[in-house]
């Protein structure tokens, strides 16, 4: 099947089970605007990560790779009127973007937008975290892997979004540093003790790709 079924089938479903949504219509229009890379979750998936935070009751949730805010929106509607979402961005321009499209949601008084390098955000931050998704450059994936790990305490959950690169992560011979960092956190969760883990295939409107997600035990 060609992707533009997979598009539709994903049209049908949040047609029927999402329904419309004008904030989060209006967050990509200021991402396109704003010239921000069109590399958001779909609605599906945002919906997915939702109802994760929800089914836990989180109440502090981290994100790393905020983009222009459209998954800390899905994300931070899950939380109580006292919880929080810290998410990390390294570039200035699209934190501004993700900035007023939270003030637009309504979310503001419940995210922290960090700026910076990621790995320089990490280690000053107080956990523990509740869920964290994690959707920023995949050489470090391995490393914010560990960060999350850390910050995290037993029942909590960690996805990390883009693992099968259209199908890329199974060839040995590619090395393409986003191939290559996504086997090396394969790896590092297969090894790690702490943790029962998965990993999901999808297709949709974001082509053929997957995600994977971790429970601390």
């Amino acid at each position: 099947m060609s992707e533009d079924v997979w598009k539709a089938v994903d049209e049908y479903f949040t047609g029927h089970l999402l329904g419309p949504d004008p904030v989060l219509d209006a967050a990509l229009e200021a991402n396109a605007i704003g010239k921000l890379p069109a590399i958001d979750v779909s609605a599906a998936q945002g919906k997915l990560l939702q109802i994760l935070a929800r089914s836990i009751g989180a109440r502090r949730i981290l994100e790393v790779g905020t983009l222009g805010g459209y998954s800390t929106i899905w994300l931070a509607r899950a939380l109580p009127a006292d919880g929080l979402l810290v998410t990390c961005e390294v570039d200035p321009h699209h934190a501004e973007v993700a900035r007023e499209n939270l003030k637009r949601a309504g979310l503001d008084a419940v995210v922290d937008v960090k700026v910076g390098p990621a790995l320089e955000t990490l280690p000053g931050l107080d956990g523990p975290f509740d869920l964290s998704f994690i959707d920023a450059d995949k050489v470090s994936n391995t490393a914010y892997f560990e960060h999350a790990l850390g910050l995290s305490r037993p029942g909590s959950l960690i996805v990390i979004d883009n693992v099968v690169r259209g199908g890329r992560v199974l060839d040995p011979a590619d090395d393409h540093p986003s191939v290559v960092g996504t086997r090396r956190l394969v790896e590092a969760v297969a090894r790690e003790p702490r943790v029962e883990a998965t990993a999901i295939q999808t297709v949709g409107a974001k082509g053929y790709d997957g995600f994977l997600l971790a429970r601390v035990k």
